[in-house]
C-alpha cells in the first residue's frame, strides 16, 4: 500500500469517528477525543475497528429539558437508620441536587417505609438470604460478578429453591464480569425454572450496544416491595473472612417502599436490553410527575442511575454540583480514585475554600493500575487541602456524603469507567439518620487509616502514572 493509499483511509477513519460522534451526538471528555483521534490517525487498520467495537459510550440522545416543579420536601425521618425510634422532623432533601435530577427526568425523591444499612459483610449476607427466602410472587437479581465459590453457590441455590415454590425468578449477569460462571451451573437454574440473560455477551451483534459498556448495577428485588444494593457483588470476598483474609469493607443496604418498585422498573429496562433492545428508561415517576406530600412519613431516598441508557451523565453531573454546594465538609470512600479534571479540580476548589474534605481509599486495591492511575489525583487533592487515607485492606465501598444534606451510596467508583461507561446506580438519602450512619462508618474508617504520602514521584514512575492514566479512560 502506498503512502498515499495509508493516508486515504486514515483520512476516512478520522471521517467516519467525526460522523459517528456528530450524528450520534456523543459528549466524549476531550482526553478521551485526544486518544481516540490520534489512535485512529496513527494506526487506523486497528484504530477504526476498535472505535466501532467501542467507541460508543450513549445510547440516549440529550431531549427537551423539563421543567417542572421541585418543591422542598420535608419528611418524618425514622430513628436508628430507618429501624425504629420516635420520628423527627428531617429539613428535606436540597433543592440544589433535586432540581438537578428533576432536569434529567429522574424521579423525585420518595418517602420509604424502612432502609437499614449493612455495616458489615455477615449482616449483608443475611439481609440478602432473607430477602432471597421469603419473596412470594416475584424475585429478580442482578449482578456484575457471581463468584465460584460458596457465596454464589448459595445465591443460586436460593434462586432455585424459589423457583420451585412457585415465585417468578430472574437473574441478569454481566457477561463479562460474571465470565468465569459454567454454564452447567446456568442451565441447571433455566431447568429449575429460573430466567437467565447475560448482559452484553463479549461476541455480540454491535447494533445491540458495545462489549465495553457494562452492567456494573447490584439489586436484588423482591415483590417490587424490598430492595437490596450497594457495592456487593454475590461473591465470597465481598461476605466472608478468611484466614489472612478478611472480607473486603463494603457498603450495602435494603429499603422497603416506593424506591423498590422504582429498581423492578430499571431491573425490567436492562432486561429489555438483553433481549437486543434498548429503550427508553421506564420509571413510573419522572420530573413530571407529583412529588410526595410534603408531610411524607419515612425515610427520603431517591434512585440515581446513569449510564449509556441516559444522555446526562446524572452521578458525574451531581458530583459536580455536590462538589461546589458543599460548604463543610465531604466524606468520600471509593476503592479506585481517577476522575477526570473537571471533578478533580471542583474537589480541590472546595478544598481551597474551606471545605473539609476526606478521601478514603485502599492502600492497594484489587487493580494495580488503577493504583497506578490514581497517584496524581491523590497528590493534587492534597496539596490542594485535602485530607487522603489509605485503609489498610481491600475497601470496595462507594459513598459520598455532602455537608449534612445529602449522602450517595450504590455502584458508582470515583474513575472515569464508572462515571461515564458502565450502566451503574447510586441511591441518595436524604435523611438526618441515614446520612449519620454513612458519615459515622466513613469517619471510622477513616481513622483505622494512614495518610498518603504526597512526595512527588521520580520521574519514570511520573511518567507511568501519565501513560496509565492517559489510557486508563477507553480501558
Amino acid at each position: 500500500m502506498t503512502v498515499l493509499e495509508h493516508g486515504a483511509f486514515a483520512f476516512c477513519g478520522l471521517l467516519v469517528y467525526v460522523l459517528v460522534t456528530r450524528i450520534g451526538q456523543h459528549r466524549r471528555q476531550p482526553s478521551a477525543a485526544v486518544a481516540w483521534v490520534l489512535v485512529i490517525a496513527m494506526f487506523p487498520y486497528v484504530g477504526l475497528p476498535l472505535f466501532l467495537l467501542f467507541g460508543t459510550r450513549k445510547f440516549a440522545r440529550p431531549g427537551v429539558l423539563l421543567s417542572a416543579p421541585v418543591p422542598q420536601l420535608r419528611a418524618k425521618q425514622p430513628g436508628a437508620a430507618g429501624i425504629g425510634g420516635d420520628a423527627q422532623e428531617g429539613s428535606g432533601p436540597p433543592a440544589w441536587a433535586t432540581s438537578l435530577l428533576a432536569s434529567f427526568a429522574l424521579p423525585p425523591p420518595a418517602a420509604n417505609l424502612a432502609i437499614e444499612f449493612h455495616a458489615d459483610g455477615s449482616s449483608s449476607w443475611q439481609a440478602l438470604l432473607a430477602l432471597l427466602r421469603n419473596a412470594r410472587r416475584s424475585l429478580d437479581l442482578c449482578t456484575f460478578v457471581l463468584g465460584r465459590d460458596e457465596i454464589g453457590d448459595a445465591v443460586l441455590d436460593e434462586l432455585k429453591q424459589a423457583a420451585r415454590r412457585g415465585v417468578r425468578v430472574r437473574l441478569l449477569l454481566d457477561a463479562f464480569g460474571s465470565l468465569r460462571v459454567p454454564g452447567r451451573r446456568l442451565q441447571e437454574l433455566r431447568r429449575a425454572g429460573v430466567d437467565v440473560r447475560r448482559f452484553m455477551p463479549l461476541l455480540h451483534n454491535p447494533l445491540r450496544g458495545r462489549t465495553n459498556l457494562r452492567n456494573h448495577r447490584k439489586l436484588t428485588i423482591a415483590d417490587a416491595e424490598l430492595l437490596w444494593s450497594g457495592g456487593r457483588n454475590q461473591a465470597a470476598e465481598y461476605f466472608i473472612d478468611r484466614m489472612g483474609a478478611p472480607a473486603w469493607e463494603d457498603l450495602s443496604f435494603t429499603v422497603r417502599g416506593p424506591v423498590a418498585l422504582q429498581a423492578q422498573a430499571l431491573f425490567e429496562h436492562d432486561w429489555q436490553v438483553c433481549s437486543g433492545r434498548v429503550p427508553g428508561l421506564p420509571l413510573p415517576l419522572t420530573a413530571g410527575a407529583p412529588a410526595p406530600p410534603q408531610d411524607a412519613i419515612g425515610a427520603m431516598a431517591q434512585l440515581i442511575p446513569s449510564g449509556p441508557d441516559h444522555a446526562d451523565d446524572t452521578v458525574y453531573a451531581l458530583l459536580l454540583s455536590a462538589a461546589y454546594h458543599a460548604q463543610i465538609r465531604i466524606l468520600a470512600v471509593s476503592p479506585y480514585f481517577v476522575p477526570d479534571d473537571a471533578l478533580l479540580s471542583a474537589l480541590c476548589l472546595a478544598c481551597r475554600r474551606g471545605v473539609a474534605l476526606t478521601l478514603l481509599v485502599p492502600a492497594r486495591s484489587n487493580h494495580p493500575l488503577a493504583d497506578l492511575a490514581r497517584a496524581r489525583s491523590l497528590r493534587q487533592l492534597q496539596q490542594a487541602g485535602g485530607n487522603v487515607v489509605l485503609y489498610p485492606s481491600m475497601m470496595h465501598a462507594k459513598a459520598v456524603v455532602v455537608d449534612e444534606q445529602i449522602a450517595l451510596c450504590g455502584t458508582v467508583n470515583l474513575d472515569a469507567r464508572s462515571l461515564f461507561l458502565n450502566f451503574e446506580l447510586m441511591f441518595a438519602f436524604y435523611g438526618e439518620d441515614e446520612i449519620a450512619w454513612l458519615s459515622a462508618w466513613i469517619e471510622e474508617r477513616s481513622r483505622r487509616s494512614h495518610p498518603h504520602d504526597a512526595t512527588m514521584p521520580k520521574w519514570w514512575q511520573d511518567l507511568m502514572e501519565g501513560i496509565v492514566r492517559a489510557v486508563g479512560y477507553q480501558l
